[in-house]
């Protein structure tokens, strides 16, 4: 292992000051009450950056530590998205020039943000891995000076001055949740954290579809994920960085995974709580709260990004919205005359549900005058005005059915 050290540590928090804007802790009591008994819960807003992301941190300083005569190579990267608008617009200021390969499943507002600091972009490959092994290649081909996204000391350590802007603004901090795709964060984070307070506890955030570093850990060496499956498109990686997993394995105090219908819910929760756009990657740390079993602890939550795209984020609403029971769908069997659908409307407005959706099915059973099928669509408070809207329609005698909702 080559020593991270403190002196390198505080250089590059000087050196990101030039690319970087002040992401001061945001204290969240919405989050705090989510957390436990006495939590104190502040949020590192860094989807507030320039780019939308942290990424910007590590690589400005990794650029800013290369010769001119590699800069002048041109630079090369493979992003699922940060780590590109991080390299497009540190090359920016550097003058030089930059190609990013990006997976074909990239957010749209990414690529093009990408685009917009200059960069050529290339789109190749399903996942980040496959984007990275052609963005190597290209790199040999055509030789270009490459700029590993996470597994590389000088980019891992530009991502550690968000500690150090943590420890300085809450000297006092008992946790630090951080997310994981690849580790550079993780690294910076954790290994930092722990040459400037001991007893701070880092704890690694995973999407539940993409834990290549908790398996890696588990195994004790770095594995591969046959596949990846999350909404969280920052962090899905298949391989944690072999470069960085020496100093994940020591500083890191545990890691948890998220499912992603736990990110949905915390999307709809940060927008309605603190009005701010947090990519599903940048959410793992605060949807991993309600899985810290402590109390009277004061806990930072890194919220790593911030860019996502519309067509995205009208999906997770809409999820979100029916996880939380707003919206919700029922199937009733009426019979096939007059005044049958204005007896539906009238129980479901006495409860105070509001109907934005109707399905008349008179296919459903071969007597159609017999039995009809109406799926009705509709908003309501949550899942205790949900069961009570389900509760009228029983008592009517209707038999309705919960089915899947269709917008």
């Amino acid at each position: 292992m080559e020593e991270l050290t403190l002196k390198k540590f505080e250089e590059a928090a000087e050196k990101v000051k030039e690319a970087t804007l002040p992401t001061n802790l945001v204290y969240s009591e919405y989050f705090s009450s989510m957390a436990g008994k006495n939590n104190k819960v502040f949020l590192k807003p860094e989807n507030m950056q320039y780019t939308g992301a942290y990424k910007v941190r590590g690589a400005y300083y990794k650029i800013s530590t290369m010769s001119d005569e590699a800069r002048e190579k041109g630079l090369i990267t493979a992003s699922a998205g940060n780590h590109a608008q991080g390299v497009a617009f540190a090359a920016k200021k550097f003058g030089v020039k930059a190609t990013v390969v990006m997976p074909t499943t990239t957010p749209l507002i990414k690529v093009n943000r990408t685009k917009g600091y200059g960069a050529e972009v290339i789109l190749y490959g399903n996942v980040y891995d496959e984007s990275c092994e052609y963005a190597l290649k290209l790199a040999e081909e055509q030789g270009l000076t490459f700029v590993h996204p996470f597994d590389d000391l000088d980019v891992a350590t530009g991502q550690g001055s968000i500690a150090m802007e943590i420890i300085k603004e809450l000297p006092t901090v008992d946790y630090i949740l951080v997310p994981i795709g690849g580790g550079g964060l993780a690294t910076g984070v954790s290994t930092l954290a722990k040459l400037l307070n001991p007893n701070v506890k880092v704890i690694g955030v995973e999407p539940a579809g993409a834990n290549c570093l908790q398996e890696s850990l588990k195994a004790g060496k770095v594995v591969t994920l046959p596949t990846v499956d999350t909404i969280a498109d920052g962090t899905a990686v298949k391989t944690p960085g072999t470069k960085l997993f020496p100093y994940l394995k020591k500083n890191l105090d545990d890691v948890i995974t998220v499912p992603d219908e736990d990110l949905i819910v915390a999307f709809l929760d940060m927008v309605e709580n603190h009005k701010m756009i947090v990519e599903n990657s940048g959410l793992l740390t605060v949807a991993a709260l309600k899985q810290l079993k402590v109390q009277d602890k004061k806990i930072v939550s890194i919220l790593s990004g911030g860019n996502m795209d519309v067509i995205t984020m009208s999906s997770v609403v809409q999820q979100g919205l029916v996880q939380r029971s707003r919206i919700f769908t029922v199937s009733v069997l009426l019979p096939d005359k007059p005044g049958e659908l204005v007896k539906v409307a009238s129980i479901i407005a006495e409860a105070n549900g509001n109907v934005i959706k109707l399905e008349h099915n008179q296919f459903v059973s071969i007597n159609r005058k017999a039995t009809v099928e109406l799926r009705i669509t509709i908003e309501a408070f949550g899942h205790e005005h949900k069961e009570q809207i389900v509760a009228k329609l029983e008592d009517a005698g209707l038999r309705p059915r919960i089915v899947k909702v269709n917008i």
